[in-house]
């Protein structure tokens, strides 16, 4: 099956590759006998013209989607292949302004090791700007097209952005293998999503500390609901939070590593930068949906009506959250 769709599509593409360039020799063959009636040297005039302007357009293209040549990748900083591998860091990463060193001073392993790391924590910080718009993405929009779609953007975005930090030219090849690179390493075949919830609720649960009953109007009532709710943003910031660390640990490999160690290693420091996310998050989102339960003029669960055509979208907000509640509650008592 798989030859058949590959010769296919092979297929398909040279023919119309052929009749693209048929009709472009028509074209100018057409163009070239109608500028000779105004001069006998017009046509060919267009004609050097044209290939020059193709022959230049391939050129871009060939530049446009080329990788640039890296050296071996070194086994260990004393392998012998460090030395090139550094230089070739060196002058393809951006020199950070706030660096100990000249620009003049010798571009070592000291120089460059320095550098990644005023370099990462540029990188960490864009991380955790967006991977806290994805936890309110996840919370208000979880499981609609409207989320989906927004939390991949920022997550593409997240690592363009790593990217850019650690590269002072850009190449869209170089950019999709890195992409890839970060879908490939993301956990997701080692667990299924309801498994990424499980790991992640004991550190959304410290995070949360007294402050959600607290802050609700139904206390421990609504506790429950709520916390399925702060878990949706969290497993998005989550992931979020992995994408980005793994983008900068690819952008900042010297040595050869072992992928289980790089993975690990993202999500040990994706936890912390979660936690410190949702601590930051959780009295926001709770005042918010505090503020819009008092203002629907909520006072139990049971007083709660159907919303009606002209209420309110908070009331409408607050009284479906009530009616799935009350549901939830008589199918678990």
């Amino acid at each position: 099956m798989k030859q058949k769709a590959a010769l296919f599509f092979i297929t398909t593409l040279a023919t119309i590759l052929f009749l693209v360039v048929v009709v472009i020799a028509n074209q100018l063959t057409g163009a070239v006998m109608l500028l000779n009636t105004f001069h006998p040297f017009a046509g060919n005039a267009f004609l050097l013209f044209s290939a020059a302007l193709m022959l230049f357009t391939l050129y871009s293209a060939l530049r446009f989607f080329s990788l640039p040549k890296k050296p071996a990748l070194p086994a260990n900083e004393n392998a012998r292949e460090m030395a090139a591998y550094t230089a070739y860091m060196a002058a393809h990463l951006p020199l950070h302004t706030k660096h100990p060193d000249a620009p003049t001073v010798k571009k070592d392993q000291r120089w460059l090791r320095a550098n990644l790391k005023l370099l990462d924590t540029d990188a960490l910080t864009v991380t955790r700007e967006i991977a806290t718009k994805n936890f309110f993405v996840g919370a208000f929009a979880q499981n609609t097209s409207y989320g989906t779609t927004t939390s991949l953007l920022n997550n593409l975005k997240l690592v363009w952005n790593v990217y850019t930090i650690h590269h002072r030219e850009q190449h869209v090849r170089e950019f999709i293998t890195l992409a890839r690179s970060v879908y490939e390493y993301l956990p997701l075949s080692d667990f299924q999503k309801e498994d990424i919830q499980a790991h992640i609720k004991p550190i959304i649960q410290s995070a949360f500390s007294n402050t959600l009953s607290s802050l609700l109007p139904a206390g421990n009532l609504l506790a429950p609901f709520f916390l399925n709710l702060f878990l949706a943003g969290a497993t998005n910031t989550y992931l979020t939070c992995l994408a980005g660390i793994i983008a900068t640990r690819h952008c900042q490999t010297t040595t050869q590593e072992d992928e289980r160690e790089i993975i690990q290693q993202s999500m040990f420091e994706a936890s912390f930068m979660l936690k410190e996310i949702v601590r930051e998050c959780n009295p926001i989102l709770s005042v918010t949906i505090s503020n819009a339960v008092k203002k629907a003029g909520m006072e139990s669960l049971d007083t709660m009506q159907s919303p009606s055509a002209g209420s309110g979208m908070a009331k409408d907000i607050v009284s479906h959250l009530a009616s799935s509640l009350k549901s939830m509650l008589k199918e678990n008592g």
